[in-house]
């Protein structure tokens, strides 16, 4: 095998059409292939994303539902027994947003709400941006501090 006789696939590679549409001797003269008539057949034809022909789309035959609300503040939420994993995990005595996302544990950007599920025994500073009353109070019987 050499680079002078490679080829590729048989049926791989389809031959041109040439010029298109000029006279009945280059076997796509008439119509160039097009078919008759109909928008597809016109210069600068373009379809509509989901256009089904006129026949109504089908986003536009479904229901709408619901709504976003752009006002909504959205947080990670973070029990007071993963603050203890991440202690013993990672060794860490004050919890930031900053020492979260460099362990890969929250996103950039991610707001963070601590709950109060579980149980704590480590001493740890957790600054965060918001904390339910009972997660508040566990970290403070263990010693920690938290701020929002």
């Amino acid at each position: 095998m050499k680079l002078h006789n490679l080829t590729p696939a048989k049926g791989a590679v389809k031959a041109e059409k040439g010029r298109l549409g000029r006279g009945e001797g280059s076997g796509s003269g008439g119509t160039a292939s097009k078919g008759h008539k109909g928008s597809k057949a016109r210069t600068g034809y373009k379809s509509k994303r989901a256009f089904e022909g006129g026949q109504m789309p089908l986003q536009m035959r479904l229901p709408k539902r619901g709504f976003k609300n752009i006002n909504r503040v959205s947080y990670v939420a973070m029990n007071v027994s993963r603050i203890q994993e991440i202690v013993d995990n990672y060794g860490m005595t004050e919890i930031t947003k900053v020492a979260l996302y460099n362990e890969g544990i929250i996103n950039r950007g991610d707001l963070v709400k601590v709950l109060g599920n579980g149980e704590i025994s480590s001493k740890v500073q957790v600054h965060v941006d918001a904390y339910s009353a009972s997660a508040k109070a566990k970290i403070e019987a263990a010693g920690g501090t938290v701020n929002a």
